[in-house]
C-alpha cells in the first residue's frame, strides 16, 4: 500500500501497491503491520456499504462524537465520487478546513479519515457504491452532521448538488458545532 499524507494531519490517501502479471493484479487493501507502521488504526469493528443512484448526490457530512468517535477507511467500488473530509478537532491548526479526494472504481484509491473529522461525498457518476470500514460501531446518540453548503467551508462540489436527504439538509453550520475533543 502507498500511504500519502493529506494536508489535514492524520488523514491519508491510500493507493494500492499492485503486483501485476498477465492475469491482472493482486494488492492488499488493509494490513495491520503497514497501518501500524504509519501510526494508524488497525482494528475495524464494522463494515458498511452504500449505493447512490444519481450523479450529483451528496451524502454527509457525518461524524460521531466521543466516546464513539470513529476512524473510517473509505473505498469506491463502483462509479466515482469526490470524497470530502472536514477537520473538526479542537485545537487543530486546520479546524474547519476541508480536503477532497476523488475515489473511483478505476483508480481504486482509499481515504483514511481520522477521528474528529466530518465525512461526506458527492457522486460524480450514477450508481456509485462505497465500502466503509469503521473503528467503532455506529451510535445514534453520538452522531453529528455538518451542512454541505456551509459558506464558511466553501466546499467546491464539482456538480450541482442533488439527491440530498432531508436529514443532511438540516445539519447545522460549522458555527453551531462544538469542536471534537481528542
Amino acid at each position: 500500500m502507498i500511504f500519502t499524507p493529506l494536508p489535514l494531519v492524520g488523514a491519508f490517501r491510500i493507493d494500492l501497491d499492485r503486483r501485476e502479471d498477465s492475469r491482472g493484479f493482486f494488492a492488499r487493501m488493509v494490513c495491520e503491520t503497514e497501518f501500524a507502521a504509519h501510526g494508524l488504526n488497525t482494528r475495524w469493528v464494522q463494515m458498511n456499504t452504500s449505493l447512490t443512484g444519481e450523479a450529483g448526490s451528496v451524502r454527509g457530512l457525518h461524524f460521531q462524537r466521543p466516546p464513539m468517535a470513529e476512524v473510517k477507511l473509505v473505498k469506491c467500488v463502483a462509479g466515482a465520487i469526490l470524497d470530502v473530509i472536514v477537520d473538526l478537532r479542537a485545537g487543530s491548526g486546520t479546524f474547519g478546513h476541508w480536503h477532497g479526494v476523488e475515489l473511483s472504481a478505476e483508480n481504486r484509491t482509499m481515504i483514511y479519515v481520522p477521528e474528529g473529522f466530518a465525512h461526506g461525498f458527492q457522486t460524480l457518476t450514477s450508481d456509485c457504491e462505497l465500502i466503509y470500514l469503521h473503528s467503532c460501531a455506529y451510535s445514534a446518540s453520538h452522531e453529528g452532521g455538518l451542512r454541505h453548503d456551509d459558506p464558511a467551508l466553501a466546499i467546491g462540489w464539482p456538480l450541482p448538488v442533488s439527491g440530498l436527504s432531508p436529514r443532511d439538509a438540516a445539519h447545522p453550520l460549522l458555527t453551531g458545532i462544538e469542536a471534537i475533543q481528542p
